[in-house]
C-alpha cells in the first residue's frame, strides 16, 4: 500500500486526536519501522490495520467507523494534493466514474508496483450510478468513506446503499448503489 495512505492516516489521527495518540498507536501496533513512513514508499497494509486497531482501543470508536472517517478525510486530501484530477469534472458521478479508468491508470504510471483496488462502474441513469469495489484487501469502509467524501466535495444529495457481494476467492466485492 502506498505510503501516502499511511502518512495521511497519521496526520488525521494527530489532527482529530493528538500527537500523543499517534505515538500511542505506533507503539501499540509494534511497527517494524516505528511509524516512519514516506508518501512515496510502499508498505504492508497490515501495518495500517494494526494502527487502526490500536486507535480503536485508545478511542473506543469501532474500527469500521475509523476507517470510514479516514476515507472521508483522505478524499479531501486527494483533492488538495491532486487538483488536476478534478478539473472539468462537474459532479460526483462524473468523478467516481473516472477512478478506475483515469486516476488509477495515472497512479500506475507513477507507481507501477502499486496494488490498487478496482472500481467497476455502471451508470444506470443520470440519477443512478453503481460502483463495485473489488480488492484483495478488506477496505470497503475506506472506499465508502472516499465515496462519501466525494459526494460532500461536490455538495450533492446522494444516497448510498452498500451490499457486500459473495466471493469464492476471499477478496472483497462490494456494490455501492448511488442515487441522486
Amino acid at each position: 500500500m502506498k505510503g501516502i495512505v499511511f502518512t495521511e492516516f497519521l496526520d488525521m489521527v494527530e489532527a482529530k486526536f493528538s500527537a500523543d495518540t499517534v505515538d500511542s498507536i505506533i507503539e501499540q501496533a509494534n511497527l517494524p519501522n516505528d511509524g516512519a513512513y514516506t508518501a512515496v514508499g510502499t508498505y504492508p497494509h497490515e501495518e495500517l490495520v494494526a494502527m487502526v486497531v490500536a486507535l480503536s482501543k485508545d478511542t473506543n470508536i469501532a474500527t469500521n467507523t475509523l476507517v470510514n472517517v479516514f476515507g472521508h478525510h483522505l478524499f479531501g486530501r486527494f483533492f488538495e494534493r491532486y487538483p488536476n484530477f478534478f478539473e472539468g469534472v462537474p459532479t460526483a458521478f462524473d468523478f467516481l466514474a473516472t477512478v478506475d479508468n483515469i486516476i488509477h491508470v495515472e497512479v500506475k504510471k507513477l507507481y507501477p508496483e502499486a496494488q490498487l483496488p478496482r472500481f467497476v462502474t455502471e451508470k444506470l441513469t443520470e440519477t443512478e450510478l453503481v460502483l463495485v469495489y473489488q480488492s484483495a484487501r478488506h477496505f470497503g469502509d475506506l472506499a465508502a468513506g472516499l465515496i462519501q467524501g466525494c459526494i460532500e466535495h461536490f455538495n450533492e444529495k446522494v444516497t448510498v446503499q452498500r451490499e457486500d457481494l459473495p466471493t469464492e476467492d476471499g477478496n472483497t466485492n462490494i456494490r455501492f448503489s448511488l442515487r441522486k
